[in-house]
């Protein structure tokens, strides 16, 4: 662990960079409460003056961390093991996959599977008719293109370098570990303080951005549901609420509040797919899935490296840059909560596992909601590109709305509203434990104050960004919070290869792999991991 304080407020938490990370909110709270326009304004122009930078840099950043992941799970080094080499998986292949998506993309997912194909389906750089059948399978293509492979490239690799670093070298679980190959005892410093700090601060604002959109959509539904219109007020008191559960369920730990919410959440999901496939267009939407997922990933290499360039009409900043920028800046906080529950997965299986079956599940859900969405706007008697259009956080239930099954409508309506609560609070929950473990310098268990803390600090951020101007100011702060700590992933790349070829060196040479000597404190006060050890313990390699 890392300078963590003994006594007062922050005792059990790392005190400097607590302190600037809660007054760096607390001044943007401030800020935003009271000059809420002026606010959204500058996160406009920030985002419109970094763009045409962005527009390649990101695209060329995650096709690298895509292609690295694959080379990992494949190449020389994809027997080691997250922890130690006789070690075994501390969850099984059900709970894992099921926390990992819960947390991963759930709310994003229920908010944008209808959304984006439809918005894509009137309009994108890659046809040349809009609202056409050719259209309609373009639109899938990209949809599964921004929620696919790449974006799990980002969570995984960010997952995987603080597994192996916290299980392999025994260092804390904490975003500067990674960079321990890299700054030595700097590391244990200011810059390892800076780091954590973007990466808590990406955490923040990419939390906060899910937060928001997931609770838009739960207003749409509750429309759908009671005829509650959407408003700010409400929104603002659904934040309340989904918080308030939120920090109470985090207090229990991940083993016992987030994995039970999650595999709630799982049965749930599967349930509404089943659904969606037995009484939608069933034919349609399997054969649609199947050649969409073909068609994606035949042109999965072109799509990674596309940046728009000869065009100039705004698609790549307002679709792939945020949409990587929202990876990004959520990979500090899905990666911290993957890596808590992959110990003991060997590169392969983690590569295997946080690549492919969220893929797939990805691909599956999209087919079903998105591609009933479509069948509507082809076939049907359409209306759900005028609700879009009016208002994107509508689209899941103007597509329930199209299928006009009368009661039965409302009630599916009404268990998406619920699957919608529950994927928010697993994210808040989640997203709350991680900060603080952060915080706390690698602990997986942080002071229960500390949680209530970043817990209220969260929603009381959603609050905000939703008054300063909803969905456009939501993607312009995820995207400008991901930009600085995508040069800490950069770094992230060079300290992992050191490690695993300092380790494989060691292996071939019998030599050792000597754990940290500074600065540490008694982690058995601490309530370190099993796999932390203090500075004169010997830490054995293989």
């Amino acid at each position: 662990m890392y300078r963590q304080a003994t006594s007062g407020l922050f005792k059990g938490m790392n005190a400097r960079v607590t302190l600037i990370a809660i007054i760096m909110v607390v001044a943007a709270l401030i800020y935003g409460a009271f000059f809420t326009g002026h606010l959204a304004d500058i996160l406009e122009r920030m985002r419109r003056s970094v763009n045409p930078f962005l527009e390649w840099y990101y695209v060329l950043l995650i096709a690298f961390l895509l292609l690295f992941m694959i080379w990992l799970g494949v190449g020389r080094f994809k027997n080691v093991r997250l922890g130690g080499d006789n070690e075994q998986p501390e969850f099984t292949f059900f709970s894992w996959v099921s926390m990992l998506f819960a947390a991963g993309t759930g709310v994003g997912l229920l908010f944008w599977a209808v959304a984006q194909p439809i918005l894509q389906f009137q309009e994108n750089p890659f046809i040349s008719e809009g609202m056409s059948p050719e259209a309609a399978r373009v639109a899938m293509r990209l949809t599964y293109f921004h929620w696919g492979l790449n974006g799990w490239a980002i969570f995984s690799f960010v997952a995987l370098v603080l597994a192996y670093f916290a299980y392999r070298r025994n260092l804390p679980l904490t975003v500067r570990s990674g960079l321990e190959p890299i700054l030595g005892k700097y590391n244990h410093g200011i810059l390892g303080d800076v780091v954590d700090l973007l990466a808590v601060f990406g955490t923040v604002f990419g939390i906060a951005t899910t937060l928001g959109l997931g609770v838009q959509q739960m207003n749409a539904g509750l429309d759908a549901v009671f005829g509650w219109e959407s408003s700010v007020r409400l929104q603002l008191l659904i934040t309340a609420v989904i918080m308030s559960v939120a920090t109470l369920s985090v207090v229990s730990g991940v083993k016992r509040g987030v994995r039970l919410l999650s595999e709630a959440n799982f049965w749930l999901s599967i349930a509404v797919v089943v659904f969606m496939l037995l009484f939608g267009p069933t034919q349609y939407l399997i054969a649609l899935t199947i050649e969409s997922a073909g068609d994606y990933l035949q042109n999965l290499l072109g799509m990674a490296f596309h940046t728009n360039a000869t065009v100039a009409d705004g698609w790549q900043s307002e679709w792939t840059v945020f949409f990587w920028g929202w990876w990004l800046a959520w990979s500090p906080f899905v990666g911290m909560f993957i890596a808590r529950i992959s110990r003991g997965r060997t590169f392969r299986e983690f590569v295997m596992g946080v690549l492919l079956v969220p893929t797939v599940i990805t691909i599956i859900w999209i087919g079903l909601f998105g591609g009933t969405a479509l069948y509507h706007e082809l076939f049907g008697a359409g209306g759900i590109i005028q609700a879009v259009d009016d208002d994107v956080a509508t689209a899941l239930f103007a597509t329930v709305a199209a299928m006009d099954l009368g009661m039965l409508g409302i009630g599916v309506s009404a268990v998406l509203v619920v699957l919608i609560a529950t994927y928010l609070i697993t994210s808040a929950n989640a997203g709350t434990l991680v900060i603080n473990t952060i915080l706390a310098g690698g602990d997986p268990e942080p002071p229960t104050v500390h949680r209530i803390i970043w817990g209220a600090g969260l929603g009381l951020l959603t609050a905000v960004m939703l008054l300063a101007g909803g969905l456009e100011t939501l993607q312009s702060a995820v995207i400008m919070a991901a930009l600085p700590f995508s040069v800490v992933v950069i770094l992230m790349v060079f300290g992992l290869l050191k490690a695993l070829h300092s380790e494989r060196f060691a292996a071939r040479t019998g030599s050792r792999i000597e754990a940290p000597r500074e600065p540490w404190v008694d982690l058995e006060d601490a309530g370190a991991l099993p796999t932390q050890v203090k500075p004169d313990e010997d830490v054995k390699r293989h």
